[in-house]
Parts: C-alpha cells; structure tokens; sequence
C-alpha cells in the first residue's frame, strides 16, 4: 500500500467513527470522498471492519443497558416482566422496518440513491426537520414511557436511513423529539437501535465478503476498525454530554451548509 492508500485509510475510518453517530449521515460522508475527490473504494472488508469498530464503540458505551437488556428480554419470554426487558423488545421492534424495506429496496437505493443531488437534497430536508423537531418539541417524555406505538414509528423513521444523506442517528433523534422525548432520551434511544442495525448490516457484509473470496489487506481493515472504534466511542461521549447545551442547532447548520455546498457541486459538475 501507498502513503496515499493509507491517508485515506485513516481519514475513512475516523469520518466514519466521528459520523455514524452525529445526526449529518455517515453514508454521506463516506460517499463523498470518491464522488469529489475521486478516492477509490477500500473495499468490503475494509466497509465490514470500520462498521464493526463502530459497534464495538456503542456496545462498550452502553454496556451495562446493554446487557440488562438482553437478559431482561430473555425474562420477559419466560413470563418476567422488567422495564429492560420491554425497551430491550421495543428496540428490535423498531429495527424491523429497516430490515424489511433494507431487504426490499436496497437495490433500488444503490442504483439510484448515491447521486450528490440526492444526498443534497436529503442533508437539507432532513437537516431542516431535525431544527424544526428540536425546536418545537415538547421534550418532556423519557424512555419510561416508550411504547408499541413510538417504537414503531421511530422505526419507520429509520428505515428511511437507506437513503445517503438521511442519517440513521438524525431520523431516529428527530422522530423522537417530535414524539415530545427530551434530547437525552431521544439520542439514547437511536444508539441503542443502532446495534441491531449494524449488526445486520455487517452481516450481509460480511457474507458477501466470504462469496466474493476477494484478497484481502487485513492490516488496513484492523487499523481502520481500531480509528473507527476509538473516534466514535469519544464521539458518542461528547455528543451525550453536550447535547442539552447546544442541541441541534449546530448540526443544523452545519447540514444546511453541507447541503447548498454540493447543491453548487451538482449545478456546475
């Protein structure tokens, strides 16, 4: 590998820890690089590992709801009811819709999904609800208070993640505040679906990875899992202890200026 090949081994992985959590989309950010700088694809199993140090990030962050949760809702099928054991089932409730229309329209996504405009035009519609969520929201529902209903709505919002530009963390959040979650409860919430969802994906990943039987630089996936899994776990810690002071405003901002930026992009390419 080239000094070039490993700069942008680096810069992907810690674009992609710094950004699978923030509400500005990391499919988005990862897209970029190649549609405007014309970096070239690491490969899948440099996709598998950078998005397995980004669960190894929220796993260890959440460890102890985590595994609450998972024994709680292994209780529940035995007749034990608990307040984990309900959130650890309305978190794979609200993982379905993603599963479903993933299985169904992933295709349809890939081949018509990753154009700039389209990430343009969705890192600015979703940008401005996530302001406008955050704004008029009551804020005033924890997740005590989570129910069928909010999970499968929350669900359905995330399903619309497949798009580019989207952001899982982003539509989750933002269909939570407009549930009336406060902040906390609401980027809680989209983290602890993100494992389902990751776990998921890096799955078929990874089974594509052991079909296609592709030569593999296991130096580079490790190194870029390890930045992946360090960036987003100092990520997750600093958005969750600063979002009650600053909100969404400035990742508002930043996507309205990320937006108009590949608007002009599009228009003289």
């Amino acid at each position: 590998m080239t000094l070039s090949d490993w700069i942008h081994v680096v810069l992907l992985a810690l674009i992609q820890g710094l950004t699978e959590f923030l509400p500005i989309s990391s499919s988005a950010h990862l897209i970029l690089p190649s549609r405007l700088l014309g970096w070239p694809d690491q490969g899948l199993a440099f996709d598998v590992g950078v998005h397995v140090g980004t669960l190894v990030a929220v796993v260890i962050y959440f460890r102890t709801e985590v595994s609450r949760m998972f024994l709680a809702s292994l209780a529940v099928i035995g007749g034990r009811q608990s307040e984990d054991g309900r959130l650890g089932w309305l978190v794979i409730l609200a993982t379905l819709p993603a599963l479903v229309f993933g299985g169904l329209c992933s295709t349809l996504v890939e081949h018509y999904g990753r154009s700039i405009l389209v990430i343009a035009a969705t890192t600015l519609i979703f940008g401005v609800l996530l302001g406008w969520a955050d704004i008029k929201g009551t804020r005033v529902r924890r997740n005590e208070s989570l129910g069928v209903r909010d999970a499968l709505t929350i669900g359905l919002a995330q399903a619309l993640a497949l798009i580019p530009g989207t952001s899982r963390s982003g539509i989750t959040i933002t269909a939570s505040l407009m549930l009336g979650f406060d902040r906390q409860s609401a980027a809680r919430f989209s983290f602890l679906l993100s494992i389902p969802v990751i776990v998921a994906a890096g799955s078929l990943k990874s089974l594509e990875l052991v079909r296609s039987g592709s030569d593999t630089q296991w130096v580079m996936v490790g190194i870029g899992a390890i930045l992946a899994a360090v960036s987003a776990l100092a990520c997750i810690y600093l958005f969750l202890k600063w979002l009650d002071r600053v909100g969404m405003i400035p990742f508002v901002l930043y996507r309205l200026l990320l937006g108009f930026a590949l608007l002009g992009v599009w228009f003289v390419s």
